[in-house]
C-alpha cells in the first residue's frame, strides 16, 4: 500500500500533477498511472482532482498522516545506521569474571570510551560457565577469560599470558632457606619473571603449610591441587575462598598460603608480609583471551574493541 510513496508524497506537496512529474523527472501521465495503481491498491481515491490545487480525500488525509510518519521512522533509522557506522550510538555488552572485572575490564573500557563516548557499555560479571552459556546465547558480545573453552563455539584472541604465583606469608617458617627463589614485586609487576632468571621453587616443601584455596569448581582451585599433587600431597585448606582478591587478603593477614594470578599481584597495591615464589608446572600458566561467538555477526564496537583490547 505504501510503495512507490514518494509519488504520493510530491504530488500532496506540489499541489499538482505536472508540477511533481517535473521534480520526480517523469512524464505526468506516468505518474498519474503510478498513483492511480496505488489508490486501486489502498482501495479508496488519495486525491480530490476536482480541486485546484489538487486537494486530499478524507482517506487522503489519513494515508499522508500514515506515510509522514513512515518517512519519519525511515529518516530517524537512516540517521541511526550512519551513527552506528561511524559509532556515534550502539551498545557492547562485555562480560568477565570477578578478577577480570575488577583488574583487567576497566583500563579497556576506558580507552574505548574515551574513543567512543556514545556507545554504551554493559559489563556482565560472573563465574566462567555462566559467562559461556550467556555468549552462547548472544546475550553478550564478548568475553575475557582463561577458561572459557575455545573450539567449535567460540573464536578468540589472545590479550596476554597469566601465571599463578605462590603467594606465603613472610611469618611462616617454610621460607627460611628459600631465599634464591623469591620474586621481587616489581619482577610480577613488569613481566619480567617467567624469563626463569629466579629459579622455580620446590612446592613440595610446602606440603604441611596451611592454604587458601578457592572454590572447587574455580579453574584457579583445580590447577592448584593439580601441582601439589604432583608433587605428593595434598594441599590442607584452612579458609576457602570465592575470590582470589579475597584469598590474597586473607593470605597477607597471614591465615595461609595461596596461589594468585600474577595479573592480580600486577594490579593490586602490595603487601609488606608475602613473599612471592614462581612454579615450574604447565598448569600455572593460562592464557587470558577475548572471546567471541563463532558465526554471529561482529559489529563495529565488536571489532574496536577488540583492536583495543589486543594492541600491545
Amino acid at each position: 500500500m505504501f510503495e512507490n510513496m514518494e509519488y504520493i508524497y510530491e504530488v500532496y506537496q506540489a499541489g499538482s500533477f505536472s508540477q511533481a512529474a517535473k521534480k520526480l523527472y517523469i512524464s505526468q501521465p506516468s505518474l498519474s498511472a503510478s498513483v492511480k495503481r496505488i489508490e486501486e491498491r489502498a482501495g479508496y481515491p488519495i486525491f480530490d482532482r476536482s480541486t485546484k490545487p489538487v486537494g486530499l480525500t478524507d482517506f487522503g488525509r489519513k494515508y499522508v498522516d500514515a506515510m509522514m510518519q513512515i518517512r519519519s521512522i525511515e529518516e530517524n533509522f537512516e540517521k541511526y545506521a550512519a551513527d552506528y557506522g561511524e559509532l556515534k550510538t550502539g551498545e557492547l555488552k562485555v562480560g568477565g569474571t570477578n578478577l577480570v572485572a575488577s583488574m583487567v575490564m576497566p583500563k579497556y573500557i576506558r580507552r574505548f570510551t574515551s574513543e567512543y563516548p556514545n556507545v554504551e557499555v554493559d559489563l556482565t560479571e560472573g563465574i566462567s560457565s555462566d559467562l559461556e552459556s550467556l555468549l552462547s546465547d548472544g546475550k553478550l558480545d564478548m568475553v575475557i577469560d582463561y577458561t572459557v573453552p575455545v573450539g567449535e563455539n567460540f573464536d578468540s584472541a589472545k590479550i596476554e599470558d597469566e601465571y599463578l604465583i605462590l603467594t606465603v606469608p613472610r611469618s611462616f617458617a617454610v621460607n627460611d632457606g628459600l631465599e634464591k627463589y623469591r620474586l621481587d614485586i616489581e619482577s610480577i609487576k613488569d613481566g619480567s619473571f617467567p624469563e626463569g632468571k629466579v629459579p622455580a621453587v620446590p612446592l613440595e616443601k610446602f606440603a604441611e603449610v596451611p592454604f587458601v584455596l578457592l572454590k572447587k569448581k574455580n579453574d584457579t582451585h583445580k590447577r592448584a591441587v593439580s601441582m601439589c599433587q604432583a608433587v605428593g600431597f595434598v594441599p590442607r585448606s584452612v579458609f576457602v575462598s570465592p575470590q582470589q582478591t579475597t584469598a590474597y587478603h586473607v593470605c597477607a593477614s597471614g591465615m595461609g598460603a595461596a596461589f594468585v594470578s600474577s595479573i592480580l599481584l600486577r594490579e593490586i597495591q602490595e603487601s609488606p608480609n608475602l613473599f612471592y615464589y614462581r612454579l615450574d608446572f604447565e598448569t600455572a600458566h593460562r592464557e587470558l583471551s577475548l572471546l567471541w561467538k563463532k558465526e554471529r555477526y561482529i559489529t563495529r564496537a565488536m571489532q574496536e574493541f577488540k583492536r583495543i583490547v589486543t594492541e600491545r
